[in-house]
């Protein structure tokens, strides 16, 4: 992927370092992961090595490491902020809209009229909540169209139910913000062997329940995936959050604590966070195990053996459990996960009326929730058709196309997003995110840019995009508003609307300024400048791969009425 970057900066600068890099991957250097001093596995890093081999001939697995890795870095980042976050969450429409439809759900939304933008989810769940959402979101995205579907769905539920009691039970441990990920990813060797080592894992599971031989004895996780795999599922599991990269405190929650549970919270803030997340994976495991007539009962065996352990009471720890399966049984409904009636996950939810059938009780729940919430359509690629006529100069036409109910859907529920955080106490770079990522889901746009005039030169230059490569496009625009006559000065100029169809034509590449052609140099691209007190204050840029593109009047409008926003949205501030 890397060598076939549109910008030439991007890819290999030479062929040297190409196969290098090719080398570098067939054999890759041993991982080191266990803790220092630690005894290794009984066949050492090299199994390791082959197993992360084998997983990246599986076509999935490079694909979930470069998400997890994408996200992981811009979220642990100290330069990057929402707009990197939501800018890598947007590259994906299907993890997008999944993000989106879970944050549209009772226990998260907080906002009347539903949330329609990755950006206003930021603003609304925070940073590290948005951060966990599209982590857990990505291992369930890769974790699916298997033979041993039933069995991985299980495994997952399994550890978002712990990782969401990790949330839970974490509000007052310093660090809690890797809590949900320490419980999610304390099991990822045991999910990431049910998934790419579906044997080994159905053995581990026999030798775990005592049914490998007729003599077996059972032993726990940790002993029997050892015996397969000649590591254990921790060890598995560090070293691909190792290549991960994966943050030193996140990997300390993945690590089990060994020994009795202390009769006092540890002092350690790690420790304290290593007890949380183990405990919530008990806890989860336990629900899975029991019977749901005995489920609360065990909970509270569990809840009563590691209470002092966290520095809380039993029953703490039994309503947070609760709170989580509720949380899960609602995440289950609004990413329409089919989990069968007699599957043993059923155990991981909370039952409200046991007479109940489960899947009529959910179906009530999901009814309930879509009706409370905004819809969340999908992208869909805008219909591009020959425009009636040629748009020339600076006049704003429009070129009528085939109707997008999609993109209006879209277009309309970014409006009242945005119009719901500017009666709020808001953010002006907020907003304007909200509006160009509306703009980019709603019309497939490939970059949307705001550039905002600067007070040295007078000149509006980029300061903010979404979509591929936004930040290099972003960071060609330098318009000038004095002394150039070319197509952009002019239009931002007059404060015209523009639709550029086709910038091949004679009469248009003629006007296009250097920069531009250098650049970007887009088929074709939209124009709508911000004007302020009579003057042009900024531009928003939208472009397509395709020549020809069209937008019908209603499309025009709802884009006219975001571009008045971010009017409002600059006035409000001032």
């Amino acid at each position: 992927r890397r060598a076939l970057e549109r910008d030439p900066e991007r890819r290999w600068q030479t062929a040297a370092d190409f196969r290098a890099a090719l080398q570098a991957w067939l054999a890759p250097a041993p991982v080191d992961v266990e803790p220092a001093g630690a005894r290794s596995a009984s066949t050492g890093n090299g199994t390791l090595d082959f197993l992360l081999r084998r997983m990246r001939h599986k076509s999935d697995f490079p694909a979930l490491s470069e998400s997890v890795v994408r996200i992981q870095s811009v979220a642990s980042s100290d330069v990057h902020n929402v707009s990197a976050l939501s800018g890598e969450i947007l590259k994906d429409v299907a993890l997008t809209n999944k993000l989106l439809r879970l944050v549209n759900t009772a226990n998260y939304s907080q906002a009347s009229g539903g949330v329609s933008t990755v950006s206003r989810a930021v603003v609304l769940v925070g940073f590290s909540g948005i951060r966990n959402m599209a982590m857990s979101l990505v291992l369930l995205e890769h974790m699916h169209d298997k033979t041993q579907a039933a069995q991985l769905k299980e495994e997952f539920l399994r550890s978002l139910l712990a990782g969401m009691l990790a949330s839970e039970l974490g509000t007052s441990v310093p660090g809690s913000e890797e809590a949900y990920l320490g419980a999610l990813f304390q099991n990822l060797g045991r999910l990431l062997t049910e998934y790419y080592f579906p044997e080994e894992a159905r053995q581990v599971r026999g030798i775990v329940a005592g049914t490998g031989t007729a003599h077996e004895v059972p032993v726990n996780n940790s002993t029997a995936s050892t015996r397969v795999l000649g590591l254990s599922f921790e060890t598995l599991g560090l070293g691909v959050a190792k290549v991960w990269g994966l943050p030193a405190t996140l990997q300390a929650c993945m690590r089990a604590p060994t020994g009795e549970p202390p009769a006092r919270s540890p002092n350690d803030p790690a420790e304290q966070l290593r007890w949380l997340t183990y405990t919530a994976n008990q806890i989860a495991d336990t629900l899975l195990r029991s019977e749901p007539e005995q489920a609360a009962a065990q909970v509270a065996i569990v809840a009563k053996r590691y209470a002092r352990a966290l520095g809380m009471t039993g029953a703490r720890i039994e309503a947070a459990s609760a709170a989580a399966q509720e949380k899960l049984a609602q995440v289950v409904e609004a990413m329409s996960l089919n989990v069968p009636k007699q599957s043993t996950a059923n155990r991981l939810f909370v039952r409200p009326t046991p007479e109940l059938d489960p899947a009529t009780v959910r179906e009530e729940r999901l009814d309930v929730v879509l009706t409370a919430t905004l819809p969340i359509h999908p992208t869909r690629t805008l219909k591009i058709e020959p425009p009636a006529a040629a748009i020339t100069g600076a006049s704003a036409a429009t070129a009528t196309a085939a109707p997008t109910v999609d993109a209006c859907d879209v277009l309309t529920a970014g409006i009242q997003d945005v119009t719901n955080t500017l009666i709020e106490n808001f953010k002006l770079n907020d907003v304007l995110r909200m509006i160009l990522e509306t703009m980019l889901r709603a019309l497939a746009f490939r970059h949307v840019v705001f550039c905002l005039r600067d007070l040295k030169t007078g000149a509006l230059t980029g300061r903010l995009g979404f979509g591929e490569g936004a930040d290099a496009v972003a960071a060609a625009f330098k318009v000038p508003l004095k002394g150039a006559t070319d197509l952009f000065s002019t239009v931002c100029g007059k404060g015209a609307d523009v639709l550029i169809a086709d910038t091949r034509a004679a009469h248009i590449a003629s006007r296009l300024p250097a920069w531009y052609r250098q650049g970007v140099n887009a088929p074709s691209f939209l124009l709508l400048p911000v004007v302020l007190n009579g003057a042009p204050l900024a531009l928003i840029y939208a472009d397509s791969l395709n020549p020809g593109l069209a937008l019908n009047d209603r499309e025009l409008s709802l884009l006219r009425t975001l571009r008045n926003q971010a009017v409002m949205a600059f006035k409000q501030a001032i």
